[in-house]
């Protein structure tokens, strides 16, 4: 279990003990790794009771609020076991659930992705939710109903390579997709917050939707840059053609084009399209370069299975 918190001194130890009463009676060895992202309130003294209480607890605590992708990677990289669970620390995820999502992990998938069909939420967030979502879907190309959802079950090969940092913790189902892992999702309960208050608001889904168009160009473009620089480009250069073949026809018959804006924009268009074709071939060439010399580990990478 990877458990992010922030100022949440009143819900971590009640947290703890509903992930006891999920998870002891599976019969697994589990730990839990409590990340404090910069509290300040009293919650890494209350971690510290649990550690000294509870085998099972381990804390780490970074420096200053770094956000939910920096703990998120902290606790990713002090994590041990083969499968690893994240679970929000405000108690509105139910830990009830967590055996459900390993189950469909057994299935054969490689991340689990939770759903909170009934989101206890402001009637605002739940709308910039469902926006952000449709959004997300539409430009990854991997279509979940809730990419927000802080409860998530992945194999550890999922998270062994990831480096989240800005808003990324949102978007490591797309990254999991984008690296043919096998990505599902599970409805999950959602309760009222009990204890503290959300920091999320406009800014941060703005700060993700930057995010997303990182995450879809370096999914989608990242071995082949040209494809977008490119058909940009040939797209921007083509038009600016068509433009300046107008005005080559009216010059030809005697009307004068110097002052017409068109013909700046015709420059100007040709002029971009050249450059974009000029940067998607820089492009091609540093992926070719970078390529070359991880040719074998993405080989490997790549491989889903092998029956000798």
């Amino acid at each position: 279990m990877v458990v992010p918190v922030h100022d949440e001194e009143r819900s971590v130890a009640l947290l703890h003990d509903e992930l006891r009463a999920a998870l002891e009676p599976l019969g697994d060895p589990w730990e839990v790794v409590f990340v404090d992202d910069g509290s300040t309130d009293g919650t890494f003294a209350a971690l510290t009771r649990l550690h000294s209480a509870h085998d099972e607890v381990r804390v780490v605590r970074l420096r200053r609020n770094f956000g939910k992708a920096a703990a998120l990677q902290a606790g990713f990289e002090e994590a041990c076991g083969d499968r690893i669970v994240t679970i929000d620390g405000d108690l509105q995820d139910d830990p009830a659930e967590i055996p459900l999502l390993l189950a469909k992990l057994d299935e054969g998938f490689d991340l689990v992705s939770g759903w909170k069909v009934r989101r206890r939420d402001p009637l605002r967030r739940r709308f910039l939710s469902w926006l952000f979502n449709a959004v997300s879907g539409r430009l990854s190309g991997l279509r979940l109903h809730d990419l927000n959802c802080g409860l998530k079950a992945y194999r550890v090969e999922v998270v062994g390579g990831l480096r989240l940092y800005g808003e990324l913790h949102r978007f490591v189902p797309v990254l999991a997709h984008y690296r043919g892992f096998r990505v599902a999702e599970l409805p999950v309960n959602h309760r009222p917050r009990g204890h503290g208050r959300s920091r999320y608001g406009v800014e941060r889904y703005v700060r993700g939707f930057l995010d997303l168009l990182t995450v879809t160009f370096m999914g989608r473009y990242r071995h082949r840059p040209l494809h977008l620089f490119g058909g940009l480009g040939l797209a921007l250069g083509g038009l600016g053609t068509l433009v300046l073949g107008y005005l080559t026809v009216l010059k030809l018959t005697g009307e004068p084009i110097g002052h017409r804006p068109l013909l700046t924009l015709g420059v100007l268009l040709v002029v971009v399209g050249v450059q974009l074709v000029s940067l998607g071939l820089v492009s091609e060439l540093v992926a070719s370069h970078h390529e070359e010399r991880t040719r074998d580990r993405a080989a490997a990478l790549h491989v889903d299975e092998i029956l000798r």
